[in-house]
């Protein structure tokens, strides 16, 4: 476990060996969901405050999609903002309105238990994820992941990673590089990122020559290609938790278990999510 000193940091953050608030990217989506309660869309005057979903980067796209899937019945708005776990868990931290956490590991999830912003019971894991190293489709290469590998030696252009003291997918990254034994020999040419999202395009605007970003945040590029998979045995399990803050609206309950339904679960898993059993057997 490493320290981390300054604050608002987590106190730890786990490794295999071991201000203001922050802009967002908000999307609105209306969703109209069959609850009770809800209002009359019809009616402006019925209409209820948003439920804000503050959600992990690498799933831009998909959650989008899940929550547009779940559109039918009586109109409720949503709020979402899509960055680096790390800034999301701060924002709360620091007061930010938001409902739902979805957060791409635990630590930060941890984090804000321990300071007493999320309701404990509902948390869950939602998803599992799995990381792999990328090329531009018109650079790829051949490499072998294994310790005895000269690849750390071999590579000499710049390996982009999501910040990795930070951010979950580089922290895992980072977890696997030393577990292989080439962090010390990588990290001067180590393009730091905000988030895997960034990392993702320094590769495919070929600021760097390879990365190592969720499967699924590869898959969703085609200016990108996977030249290898990252074994999950060299970093912790790539588990997104999700929870409802202390401030959350009463309504957002109803939409955490939606995210765990079996509708949501099909889409998760199109996009390369594996959904985890409470979501995938969740009514």
């Amino acid at each position: 476990m490493r320290q981390n000193q300054a604050e608002p940091c987590p106190p730890v953050l786990r490794r295999r060996n071991a201000g203001p608030l922050a802009g967002s990217l908000a999307l609105l989506v209306v969703l109209t969901l069959p609850w009770s309660g809800c209002a009359d869309a019809s009616r402006e005057d019925d209409l209820e405050e948003p439920i804000t979903i503050f959600a992990a980067a690498s799933t831009t796209e998909v959650l989008t999609e899940v929550l547009d899937a779940l559109t039918t019945g009586s109109a409720v708005t949503c709020r979402t903002s899509f960055l680096a776990s790390s800034t999301l868990a701060r924002q709360i931290d620091q007061g930010a309105g938001a409902d739902i956490f979805l957060s791409a590991n635990a630590d930060w999830m941890d984090w804000l238990a321990e300071r007493g912003r999320i309701q404990p019971d509902s948390r869950r894991d939602l998803l599992r994820n799995e990381l792999v190293l990328i090329a531009p489709r018109d650079r790829v290469f051949e490499v072998r992941i294994a310790p005895e590998a000269t690849f750390a030696d071999d590579f000499t252009g710049r390996l982009a990673l999501a910040d990795p003291d930070h951010v979950p997918a580089g922290i895992y990254a980072r977890q696997a590089l030393e577990a292989l034994g080439w962090w010390s020999r990588l990290e001067p040419r180590i393009v730091r990122a905000a988030d895997v999202r960034d990392a993702l395009r320094f590769v495919e605007t070929a600021q760097a020559d390879a990365g190592i970003v969720y499967r699924t945040d590869a898959v969703a590029s085609d200016r990108v290609a996977v030249v290898a998979a990252i074994p999950a045995e060299l970093h912790d399990p790539i588990r997104y938790p999700v929870a409802l803050t202390v401030r959350a609206d009463p309504r957002a309950g109803e939409l955490l278990d939606r995210l765990a339904s079996p509708a949501a679960a099909a889409i998760f898993a199109r996009y390369g999510f594996t959904p985890l059993q409470s979501a995938a057997s969740a009514p």
